[in-house]
């Protein structure tokens, strides 16, 4: 068995959080990630707030993330602990 086969793939909506994670290279609350992965995913039809049907996923992806140590979740740009995780918070890619 390869490692790729390995390794569970990663949901769709968490591989856009670390794409878009990383192309900006920002600090980006749940809200900016939840429009740039609807910018990516609705259809014209869908209308202006489309995005907020994308809000419950990214965070639950975000909590994912974090606690496997691929983002790290911030208040006032210090790391939190995933647990603590509530009000307005920012994403970024792990520091390595």
């Amino acid at each position: 068995m390869s490692d790729t086969e390995k390794t569970p793939k990663l949901d769709p909506v968490a591989q856009d959080m670390l794409d878009i994670l990383a192309a900006t290279g920002r600090n980006l609350t749940i809200e900016q990630c939840a429009k740039l992965v609807a910018e990516k995913r609705v259809k014209p039809s869908d209308g202006p707030n489309a995005w907020r049907r994308y809000m419950t996923a990214v965070r639950q992806q975000a909590l994912h993330l974090a606690r496997s140590g691929r983002i790290d979740i911030l208040r006032r740009n210090q790391p939190i602990d995933p647990a603590d995780m509530k009000g307005v918070v920012k994403l970024r890619v792990k520091a390595d």
